[in-house]
């Protein structure tokens, strides 16, 4: 099944800048030196407090922000055959970033924005397709640690929604009306709700997946956060689920949103 997210990347001019708070706020551990790529970026795995990896930093070479990169979160999805998928995308009104590339040890991945500009990958996995949901925890809507929502904030919710559901095994018949701007419309994988399509997008914001991590205690993660350089931009609500949220943008500039209980509330 193609879709599910395998992996999440933070794309970052300073590592070393963001490490604490990220630390801070999700108990992240983000090393001080990372692996060199052949472009001269670098690059780090992100260690999860109770183990394992939830993606990694991706450091910003001056070049790249001189050809427009800007610090932010990206998503990757999986798909049974990335070079099938990518003139599938293209037919669609993607636009290719990065073809096709193999990375030894992890899959085959390419880089594409849809129709709207919002940027994603999709990947073809090392591990075999069929073990896929087992050997990638990096999505989990319950646990703090990992990634628990995944919301594409567009400038067109309907045309994102046929473009994604034509190109992922995404069930999209839930919706939650949000008066004149449409619908918020819900994703499904495999019986998960995985995020949604969110029609509220603020004039001049360009279209692009918000990552909303699983924190323990919303209020301990919002006082980190400011505490630690982050800037939050949508204060401490709650949402249908019961849980509560914020959105911040990090000391490089990247958004990201956080997710979990009120304690005591």
């Amino acid at each position: 099944m193609a879709g599910f997210p395998v992996w999440y990347e933070l794309m970052t001019p300073d590592a070393a800048k963001v490490a604490p708070f990220y630390r801070a706020v999700t108990g992240w551990t983000i090393p001080p030196e990372g692996n060199t790529m052949p472009n001269g970026a670098e690059y780090r795995m992100i260690h999860r407090a109770h183990g394992g990896h939830e993606g990694g930093v991706l450091s910003l070479t001056p070049a790249m922000i001189e050809g427009g990169v800007q610090p932010g979160w990206i998503a990757y999805f999986h798909v049974p055959d990335v070079d099938a998928a990518l003139p599938q995308a293209e037919a669609m009104g993607a636009t290719v970033w990065m073809g096709a590339q193999s990375v030894p040890g992890a899959g085959r991945m390419a880089m594409l924005a849809d129709p709207q500009g919002a940027p994603f990958y999709i990947m073809t996995p090392a591990p075999p397709p069929d073990k896929l949901v087992l050997t990638s925890d990096v999505f989990d809507a319950q646990k703090p640690g990992h990634c628990r929502w995944m919301q594409l904030d567009t400038t067109d919710a309907p045309a994102a929604n046929a473009f994604y559901t034509e190109m992922f095994d995404w069930k999209t018949d839930q919706t939650m009306p949000m008066g004149l701007a449409g619908d918020y419309r819900f994703i499904e994988f495999d019986g998960v709700q995985i995020g949604a399509f969110n029609p509220m997008i603020a004039p001049g914001q360009k279209p692009a997946w918000l990552l909303f991590f699983g924190v323990e205690d919303i209020d301990a993660a919002k006082s980190a956060a400011e505490t630690h350089g982050g800037t939050v931009t949508q204060d401490i609500h709650q949402v249908p689920s019961g849980d509560f949220i914020f959105v911040a943008r990090d000391p490089a500039g990247a958004s990201v949103a956080f997710v979990g209980p009120r304690k005591g509330a």
